[in-house]
């Protein structure tokens, strides 16, 4: 019974090496879907396989309720100049935009984008919003950058679903020079995980952090020091004990100077990616078995190792990267070109 046991174990072992070995030298294509109208995407969100949301410069929003096949595009009424980079969809009705720059609007369509209402208004001098992401259906929260002269992140939070939001003092001061980076809307975790809640942050400009669960903050190893370096997307598995963190020089597209952390201790240490991405890189998504997608401008990369190791899928580049919740399909969105990665 021991030497059948035995046996049993080392086949197994023997499959698992062989379909993963298999499922990571499968070459991954980037799908191209339609050319968006809007100039640039940098606002996603992936409710299923069917539903997808997208958004970015002119005002403009996208919907597709049929996998990517067909899209909706339009205009939210009076902000024709707004550039939505947060956004957030609970289905193919209800989604939140939120601007970069002031005033802020927060905004909000409860019938598929053909009415829009505003939810919530900011007209400080300097406010910039940078990300907007919900725990659940109801607790919401959105992160901006710190405002003079007393150094406060921008925060709102809101417990019934988006309809109304309330500004508190982010519990972190920022240091002199951080910010955060509205890259792709991806700076913010926040899930459950059983009875556990599993959250983060980054930051970056001359000081680059991850601000983690019950204080745990750390000043990240990768570049930093100046207002277009440090962290602009953070992805964690689902316990979040493994994660990454991406971004590096906007300025320096093929820079791959320590672009790339990742951590095994859920935020407590840091490490620099061994074989790092292409690049610079905006926005980072896990999406299953450890193995995570980054992409940015000058091209996408995945890594099947939680972030210690990166391949090149393709040179073509977008801003920003969401997964279907079966894990099997990788949505991509950047200046005028929508994409998606099929897995085996």
């Amino acid at each position: 019974m021991q030497k059948f046991g035995k046996a049993l174990l080392l086949l197994h072992s023997v499959f698992f090496s062989h379909f993963f070995s298999t499922y990571a030298q499968q070459k991954l294509v980037i799908k191209s879907l339609e050319t968006p109208p809007i100039a640039s995407i940098r606002g996603m969100s992936v409710v299923n396989d069917s539903v997808v949301w997208v958004s970015g410069t002119g005002g403009q929003v996208g919907l597709t309720t049929d996998g990517g096949a067909h899209w909706k595009w339009m205009k939210v009424p009076e902000h024709d100049s707004a550039d939505w980079r947060s956004l957030y969809a609970f289905s193919a009705w209800r989604a939140l935009l939120l601007n970069a720059g002031s005033p802020a609007h927060l905004m909000m369509t409860a019938d598929g984008g053909q009415t829009w209402q505003l939810k919530y208004e900011d007209t400080t001098k300097g406010i910039f919003f940078d990300d907007i992401d919900f725990l659940d259906n109801q607790q919401g929260f959105a992160i901006g950058d710190p405002i003079a002269p007393d150094s406060k992140m921008a925060y709102l939070i809101t417990g019934d679903g988006g309809n109304t939001w309330m500004k508190r003092h982010f519990y972190v001061l920022a240091e002199a020079g951080e910010a955060l980076f509205a890259a792709s809307g991806t700076n913010m975790v926040n899930h459950y995980y059983g009875n556990s809640i599993v959250s983060g942050m980054v930051t970056g400009g001359k000081v680059s952090r991850f601000i983690g669960n019950f204080y745990n903050i750390v000043v990240l190893p990768i570049t930093q020091g100046s207002p277009s370096k440090g962290a602009f997307s953070l992805a964690l598995e689902r316990d979040g004990k493994k994660g990454v963190i991406v971004g590096g020089d906007y300025l320096h597209e093929k820079d791959t100077t320590r672009n790339c952390v990742y951590t095994t201790d859920s935020g407590k240490s840091w490490k620099v990616s061994v074989a790092a991405p292409g690049g610079y890189r905006s926005c980072v998504v896990y999406v299953k078995n450890d193995v995570f997608i980054t992409t940015g401008p000058s091209g996408t990369d995945i890594s099947y190792d939680a972030g210690v190791h990166w391949e090149k899928i393709s040179d073509e580049g977008f801003h920003v990267a969401g997964v279907s919740p079966n894990r099997q399909k990788i949505w991509l969105a950047g200046s005028r070109k929508l994409g998606i990665i099929e897995l085996p």
